[in-house]
């Protein structure tokens, strides 16, 4: 095995100055560019997927043209820039995976003159999508948990698992910002809200680069935006919407996460397809916002500028295009950066200076990763002890779930379920590992469609549920997406024979039609798939409590069919701890604390519709559709009660007026504080658990701009944090707001704070407001860029009975 991977030096020897780590990575590349071929630069700028099936079984639709790759030692013989996947295409023991990869890489940097090796790429959304992996809850879930800190953590774990195999790179995490939930990869999204997808979306990109992985951020941009929720479909935004929802949290990952590289949108935004944006991709991106790392490709994204786009006429025209808008990496396998990049930079058809600039983005990378090191070594230390599902791991993924699943409704007090209670399982989702995994874990992907297994121990809700409730009794009554019914008179048996019934209804993630949620699992409304709707009312009608619980990728419309239903509890494939999360949330054993990073919609059509709108895009006179959502962004309930009292502007004596008025009481009322258009402005509100049990509260911060020189979202999220409090205990919690995070893209296309009346609103959720704060921005207007504030900061001082301590978070 050591004379395999043995790596020879390079022809200038190994004190070569690109080996020399006394320089700037910078300087290394800069050394190393002009001794390389054409040959050899391309060579780094695409990657290579060995193992891939080019039939299109392993691949999506319109992918399965994918060329046969060349003989191994031709593909590499003038060195390589990335290997895809190599863990991720197929089933492999990590230990044998990381020695398979490092003879791969030991052959790479051998057959290249300067001894380079490949940057290795994986998928990691919801972990590290490879065999055996701790499998995560997908980022819908990260939303619902309103905790970045905990999502940094996981991303930590998940990076150094990566590491400890030998990848350098990870595909995640995914900042669309959810526009029409019909999408198929709305479960991927964090959430409807800029503000939350960024700070959790840096969150994720902090512990992910802390671990040494290079974080890549996804799509970039507008790809959520697309026209009736159909994956790829053309988008048509203006440029507000871009600016202030779909942009922004790229912004916050790269500058509060310090992300190394982005990855394009597969869009076409107002007909330019993003592959071939300079003004996206160069003028924005690298320009304005000084973006410095790579860039690479979506899988197949710059031939599709040929085959999807009709914008380039031939694989040359398609890489020179891509290159001019400033993609650097061709992803996922050589094509149009092969052969014919090289025969149009020979015939003069693209500039060669493009191939020097995106060379020396990928090769200040790869200096910055130690694989131009000269003491690099392709076999990562302790691979023969290699876990990528470790107890900690699991312990994050279920804290993370528990955190996550969200209680929307409670009558009567139904939940926690009482302690003897006959309790009767009902529902297609039920008993189905597969309920807790998105469709970008390495089951749902790969090996379950394949025949292969789980690899993991994913105990499903009604395994999970039995260990609190014994006896517990369990029909299906249907499947997911079939359309038949025959297993309803058994459910409904079951249901009217037992004191209370939980009925599990959802998705099973998968791709291009082999599941309800995922890429290419679009829907056409937002109906639940099959005859799970049917289900719900059949056993409504039996007249037995009924607590609904939805395991799902995407927010279901929840009306009148669920009017009889006593309580519902939402959980977004939680992942594989997931079941035991909610069986916990049901039986009391952990208090709920989820908060909806989605509405839920109360109708399946009228849409798209989340709750940043304008004032006509609510509920008005003048159309006969009411697009007002069953459960609104950011609610979610708790087994205690929480009282919010003492709101005020600090160094002021500006309180709060009625919740209940909102705006026109605040005007009636006179008084605002002032918030300087440049300056900042601390909010307080006073937060106590006046319940027997004990709780978190997630409290929400709103800005209301009730007149602008643009029609504004009636409300949008601030800040936000979560306050654990024992019973009998209050604390109280202090946002320091800064005035940039009023700005908003005015009519000349500028981002501006505006003068004005302003609220800033205390919220339990975007449609229940806790208390109200009048003030005023004032100064004149005032046009803010890049380094503008990104978030408010946070500070909860709790006062125990014993001990008063102060806990600064970033919210």
């Amino acid at each position: 095995m050591t004379s395999q991977m043995s790596v020879e030096a390079d022809t200038s020897g190994g004190d070569a100055p690109w080996r020399d780590r006394a320089l700037s990575p910078e300087e290394r590349a800069d050394a190393l560019i002009p001794r390389m071929t054409l040959d050899e630069k391309i060579a780094q700028l695409f990657g290579v997927w060995v193992g891939a099936d080019a039939s299109g079984g392993g691949v999506a639709p319109l992918q399965s043209e994918m060329k046969d790759a060349a003989p191994w030692d031709e593909v590499i013989r003038h060195g390589l820039g990335q290997l895809t996947r190599p863990f991720g295409t197929a089933p492999i023991d990590p230990a044998a995976g990381a020695r398979s990869l490092a003879v791969s890489q030991a052959q790479i940097a051998a057959a290249s003159r300067f001894g380079i090796p490949a940057q290795v790429h994986e998928e990691c959304l919801t972990g590290f999508a490879t065999w055996g992996a701790t499998a995560y809850p997908a980022p819908l879930a990260w939303g619902a948990a309103f905790d970045p800190e905990l999502v940094a953590e996981m991303a930590e774990r998940i990076g150094r698992s990566m590491r400890s195999v030998g990848v350098h790179q990870g595909l995640a995490p995914v900042l669309d910002v959810t526009r029409d939930y019909r999408w198929g990869r709305t479960e991927e999204t964090i959430g409807e809200d800029p503000y939350l997808v960024g700070l959790v979306g840096a969150a994720y990109v902090r512990g992910l680069e802390k671990s040494g992985i290079v974080a890549t951020l996804k799509h970039f941009s507008g790809y959520s935006a697309s026209r009736g929720g159909r994956n790829l479909a053309p988008v048509a935004v203006g440029r507000r919407e871009l600016a202030d929802v779909l942009l922004p949290p790229f912004e916050a990952a790269l500058r509060l996460g310090g992300a190394r590289s982005v990855m394009n949108s597969y869009a076409e935004i107002d007909g330019v397809p993003v592959a071939a944006d300079e003004d996206l991709l160069t003028r924005l991106l690298r320009e304005d916002w000084e973006f410095t790392g790579t860039l690479v490709s979506d899988y197949f994204s710059v031939r599709f500028l040929e085959t999807l786009h009709g914008v380039a006429d031939g694989a040359a025209e398609a890489a020179g295009l891509a290159l001019k808008a400033g993609i650097d990496v061709e992803l996922p396998t050589v094509d149009t950066f092969g052969a014919p990049l090289v025969d149009a930079v020979r015939a003069g058809t693209v500039d060669e200076a493009l191939i020097d600039r995106a060379l020396r983005r990928v090769l200040v990378q790869k200096a910055e990763l130690g694989l131009l090191d000269p003491d690099w070594q392709p076999l990562p230390p302790d691979v023969d002890a290699v876990n990528l599902d470790r107890d900690e791991d699991r312990e994050i993924a279920l804290r993370l779930a528990r955190e996550s699943v969200t209680v929307l409704r409670n009558d009567d007090g139904l939940l926690p379920l009482r302690p003897g209670l006959r309790v009767a399982l009902v529902g297609p989702v039920a008993d189905d590992p597969m309920a807790m995994l998105g469709c970008y874990s390495f089951p749902a992907h790969v090996s379950a469609h394949a025949g292969h297994g789980l690899g993991l121990e994913i105990p499903s809700l009604r395994e999970a549920l039995a260990e609190f409730v014994p006896d517990l009794a369990h029909e299906p009554g249907c499947t997911v997406d079939g359309p038949e019914t025959d297993g309803f008179a058994a459910a409904v048996a079951a249901a009217a024979s037992h004191d209370v019934c939980v009925l599990a209804v959802g998705d099973r993630a998968g791709l291009f039609g082999r599941g309800t949620s995922g890429e290419g699992c679009d829907a056409a409304d937002l109906t639940l798939p099959g005859v799970q709707a049917q289900l719900v009312q059949a056993i409504v009608a039996t007249g037995t409590p009924v607590v609904l619980v939805l395991l799902a990728g995407r927010p279901y419309a929840l009306g009148p069919e669920v009017d009889g239903v006593a309580g519902i509890v939402y959980a977004f494939f939680a992942g594989q701890r997931g079941g035991q999360a909610v069986a916990e949330v049901l039986t009391g054993a952990v208090e709920p604390s989820g908060r909806l990073p989605v509405s839920v919609p109360r109708d399946a059509g009228g849409l798209p519709a989340t709750y940043l709108a304008p004032i006509l895009g609510r509920r008005s006179e003048v159309s006969s559709v009411d697009p007002t959502p069953a459960y609104p962004f950011g609610h979610g309930l708790s087994y205690t009660t929480f009282a919010w009292t003492d709101a005020a502007v600090l160094g002021t004596d500006v309180t709060a007026v009625s919740a209940h008025g909102a705006g026109a009481e605040a005007e009636s009322v006179g008084r605002r504080a002032d918030w300087p258009v440049d300056g900042e402005v601390e909010v307080r509100i006073r937060v106590a658990n006046t319940g027997s049990r004990p709780g978190t509260e997630v409290v929400q911060l709103y800005l209301h701009d009730p007149v602008a020189q643009t029609t504004r979202p009636v409300v949008r999220l601030l800040g936000f944090t979560r306050v654990p409090l024992e019973p009998g205990e209050q604390a109280e919690v202090t946002f320091a707001v800064p005035a940039d995070l009023a700005s908003f893209t005015g009519v000349r296309g500028t981002r501006i704070v505006e003068p004005g009346a302003v609220e800033l609103r205390f919220g339990r959720s975007s449609g229940h407001d806790a208390a109200v704060l009048p003030l005023r921005l004032t100064g004149p207007v005032r046009e803010v860029g890049h380094h503008r504030h990104l978030m408010s900061r946070v500070r909860i001082e709790s006062a125990g009975a014993l001990s008063h301590t102060t806990k600064e978070a970033a919210g």
